[in-house]
């Protein structure tokens, strides 16, 4: 599963668009998708992403309730 499928799914669960994302990392809706298109998206970065959507970020995100995507 490739990052941007991985951060969809994420977001779905928890319902949470990827424009709203942006706006919680202070960068704009084009950047992040050309980053999530691009597959530029660097480790902390996804460790930023995973913290804001309240999990973590381990090659996946990890939610409190064990749900891993």
């Amino acid at each position: 599963m490739t990052i941007e499928q991985k951060l969809s799914m994420a977001l779905s669960y928890k319902g949470i668009s990827q424009s709203e994302l942006a706006r919680r990392i202070n960068t704009t809706p084009q950047n992040l998708n050309q980053k999530v298109k691009r597959n530029t998206l660097t480790k902390e970065e996804l460790e930023q992403i995973a913290e804001i959507l309240g999990g973590t970020w381990r090659a996946e995100f990890v939610f409190d309730d064990g749900t891993a995507i």
